[in-house]
């Protein structure tokens, strides 16, 4: 046994080294000694394989030939600098732009934040906080630190209304019950502080672009999804009704239980005008999104389509709400690439593009520390007052820091010092300052170096772009030398219908009525009515408003159009009835139109179709006469060989 596997073991090997195999620097032909690898040309086959409708050009031969046709075109448009006009260069640059974007982050962190963001939309989180309200670039703060775990101490032991009311001014301390929040909705610190802090436990002081918190968590449960219901709402300071509000609510809805339709109530008595119109009808929303928790409760604890509340009362007034629909929170996978949108819109962001610079700064051996102490000596007062300019005694040369193989030097941190003093708003401490300079100036660098060289490190990348490129020279090309210019020709569209008018012919054609539908009975009523009804759109009004299901076509049709069938024969008159394609039919053939050749007018669409393929063809003779091109058939031999094997 184990030798019949080994002879099968050496019959495959034989077998692939019968094959060879394509090796990266086989070039299959040259375009005037301008190299095109076969490798690339197995790239683009297979790729495009599937797409190919015309099997003729699944035939090696024949899709090598368009290949060429392709590689000749390119090199024409070069020979003809349409790769270098302005406009061209624009769009070209505009979409390498907005490609490269796709390659300027860290893809795992993503995936990761993005599944975070997934179980956090999923999970509620009921909260309080207290806040001490702090510059951010305020870096002395032992003392608040101190007065925030004081805060910390007395959210363990003391109720939380008792200290609320103790401790918040609504200027730089606030205490606040936040309700239920889910992901998205808090700045992402405290939203990780809150999701990773335990039901009935209270946080550590944490900082965020606002001040210092601790907060404590009262609850947790699962999303409750979205909802969308309609209300009618009475203010409470309504000035539409003779009783109270209280009352007039009450009167409301005895005239729903009586069965007055929820909507009419609406749009005669609702305060609530921008929803009074539609019905009452809410734009959809999820917990935690309205201020009015009483009312988003009482909006999620309907259970039935159609279902309507009782009266009940909000800061706002009197409610009644009719739920229409509710739906739980989508897969990951439906909301995967609307999260990753958010992700990437949100403070999130700041982690991908940090990890991604880390990533890059390893890659391009940029140093861990950098001494950057000269700058913190040059800048002054002016720099805050953002009217501070490089100094005329700096060491434009001396070199500061080298990115893979650029070097940057003292000058060119330095003109970025004096360009960006304008984000700096406030006054700090100069090395502070210089320190996130430069390190806006490094990271800015270190992407900027990274999308430059991506077409020479990205093999996809390199490939979708060189897509694009060749792409936009060639449509470029072929609007200017085919498409535009044939359509310009008039007198050369003329002389080619009249050398070639033996084409361009109508086939017998019949002057018709089709009547069609799924009954046969309706069909043979119709087929009576047909030859004694001179208003057609009458005869198919009456019957769709007997709701009978016919469906009449009209117009001048050839043997294959989609209701006739194969066999059909054109006799003027009124046809038997007929099942073709699962559904009956009969036809009125008013007139047969016999064949005829079509005018210039009538086939101007086919000739410059035509006229356009020919001038093409006879200017891809030229370019190959222009430019000498040699398959290297040795090559080509190995390229069938490993596609068809």
């Amino acid at each position: 046994m184990k030798l019949k596997l080994f002879f099968s073991a050496c019959l495959c090997l034989f077998i692939s080294l019968g094959h060879a195999q394509i090796k990266k620097d086989d070039v299959l032909f040259t375009v005037d000694d301008e190299p095109v690898l076969a490798s690339e040309f197995l790239r683009v086959y297979n790729k495009n394989l599937d797409l190919v409708k015309d099997e003729s050009q699944k035939d090696i031969d024949e899709y090598l030939k368009l290949f060429v046709n392709y590689a000749l075109k390119i090199k024409e448009a070069k020979a003809l600098g349409f790769d270098k006009k302005p406009e061209y260069q624009r769009e070209f640059k505009s979409y390498k732009k907005q490609l490269s974007k796709n390659y300027l982050t860290d893809a795992k962190v993503t995936d990761k934040l993005v599944r975070e963001a997934y179980d956090r939309i999923s999970q509620d989180v009921n909260a309080d906080h207290i806040l001490i309200k702090l510059s951010e670039t305020e870096t002395d703060t032992a003392l608040v630190y101190k007065q925030m775990m004081a805060f910390r101490e007395r959210l363990i032991n003391e109720d939380f209304q008792t200290i609320k009311s103790e401790v918040h001014n609504g200027q730089s301390v606030f205490a606040e019950e936040l309700g239920y929040f889910s992901g998205f909705k808090m700045v992402y610190e405290f939203e990780n502080v809150a999701y990773n802090t335990p039901v009935g436990e209270v946080s550590m002081p944490f900082r965020t672009s606002f001040g210092f918190h601790v907060l404590k968590v009262n609850d947790k449960r699962p999303s409750r999804g979205k909802v969308t219901v309609g209300h009618i709402m009475i203010a409470n300071n309504s000035k539409d009704t003779l009783t109270d509000p209280a009352t007039r609510i009450q009167e409301i809805y005895k005239l729903i239980q009586q069965g007055e339709k929820f909507e009419s109530l609406a749009q005669q008595y609702s305060d609530d005008q921008s929803s009074a119109r539609k019905g009452g009808r809410l734009t959809a929303f999820k917990s935690g999104q309205l201020t009015s928790v009483k009312f988003e409760d009482m909006a999620f604890s309907l259970t039935e389509i159609g279902q309507i509340s009782e009266p009940f009362q909000t800061n706002y007034g009197w409610h009644i709400t009719k739920l229409y629909e509710k739906e739980p929170i989508a897969s990951f996978d439906q909301m995967k690439n609307e999260l990753e949108s958010q992700v990437k819109r949100d403070a999130r962001s700041k982690i991908i593009n940090k990890a991604f610079i880390k990533t890059l700064k390893k890659k391009y051996n940029v140093p861990m520390k950098i001494d950057i102490s000269y700058f913190v000596g040059i800048i002054n007062d002016d720099y805050i007052n953002n009217k501070w300019t490089v100094p005329g005694n700096i060491q434009k040369n001396k070199p500061l820091v080298k990115i893979g193989d650029k070097q940057f030097t003292y000058f060119d941190f330095a003109n970025f010092l004096e360009q960006a003093q304008k984000r700096i708003r406030e006054k700090q401490n100069y090395e502070l300052v210089v320190n996130s300079q430069f390190e806006a100036f490094l990271n800015e660098e270190i992407l900027k170096y990274h999308e430059d060289n991506l077409e020479f490190e990205n093999k996809e990348y390199a490939q979708i772009l060189g897509e694009y490129r060749d792409g936009l020279l060639l449509f470029d090309l072929m609007q200017t030398k085919i498409w535009n210019a044939v359509k310009q020709d008039t007198a050369g569209i003329e002389a080619y219908y009249n050398a070639n008018r033996e084409k361009y012919v109508w086939p017998e054609r019949i002057d018709a009525v089709i009547a069609s539908g799924p009954d046969k009975k309706t069909l043979e009523a119709v087929q009576k009515q047909l030859s004694n009804e001179s208003d057609l759109t009458h005869l198919g009004h009456e019957h769709n408003e007997k709701k009978q299901n016919v469906i009449f076509t009209s117009g001048k049709m050839t043997k294959d159009h989609q209701a006739l069938p194969p066999d059909f024969k054109f006799e003027k008159g009124i046809s038997d009835i007929y099942d073709y394609n699962d559904a009956y039919h009969v036809v009125y053939v008013k007139e047969v139109i016999p064949s005829r050749l079509k005018n210039l007018d009538e086939a101007k669409g086919q000739v410059i179709g035509d006229y356009q393929t020919q001038k093409e063809n006879e200017w891809l003779e030229a370019l190959r006469k222009k430019y000498k091109v040699v398959i290297n058939n040795a090559v080509l031999n190995k390229v069938k060989s490993q596609i068809n094997n």
